[in-house]
């Protein structure tokens, strides 16, 4: 490995590091923090709205629809409410603005999971769809600040706040597609 793709690319162990590292040049503190949780219920009032609207956008464009699209074209239901369950957990469990080594891994997971599929309807997400999403809901969420939050300066801190987090999600996210896939496994010898 060389040094350009150690400064890309952390080592399993020091992901933590890494994501403590990255949060504290991008000036995501402590305030920060209080400012998600604080907005945290306008986010979660809307959950639903803004996993539907997701999907509902992937599905207005033939690049992203076929990630979710039954065998015989239609959207495929039973998959798009499970990937909105998926969301919108994602969704909860952004709100407490928590980077605890569990939910640093499980973002890993996310994006391994979505880079490394070689089966399923679509195959592989490519990346750039991984950033457009990530894109997409912090666009919904400044609207819903703006909207619920009351005070524009207090809406716009809050944007800011999540802006940063999620920045931070999206930069574990891309690290699950920088990885090289696992080794095929090997038939057994004669």
């Amino acid at each position: 490995m060389s040094v350009e793709d150690e400064e890309r690319v952390p080592p399993g162990a020091d992901l933590e590091r890494y994501v403590r590292e990255l949060a504290e040049f991008v000036g995501l503190g402590e305030a920060d923090a209080v400012l998600i949780r604080e907005s945290a219920p306008a986010v979660l009032k809307h959950e639903g709205a803004l996993t539907t609207a997701l999907y509902e956008h992937f599905l207005k464009f033939p690049a992203t629809a076929r990630f979710f699209l039954a065998p015989d074209g239609t959207p495929d239901r039973t998959r798009i409410e499970r990937r909105k369950h998926s969301l919108a957990r994602w969704l909860k469990e952004t709100a407490e603005a928590a980077l605890t080594h569990d939910f640093v891994y499980y973002l890993l997971g996310v994006g391994i999971s979505h880079s490394h599929r070689e089966h399923g309807p679509g195959g592989k997400i490519p990346p750039q769809f991984m950033v457009a999403a990530m894109s997409l809901t912090q666009t919904a969420l400044a609207g819903i600040f703006r909207d619920e939050l009351g005070d524009p300066a207090r809406a716009l801190a809050a944007a800011v706040a999540w802006n940063k987090l999620l920045l931070l999600h999206l930069n574990v996210l891309m690290i699950g597609y920088l990885l090289p896939p696992r080794p095929a496994p090997r038939a057994p010898s004669d």
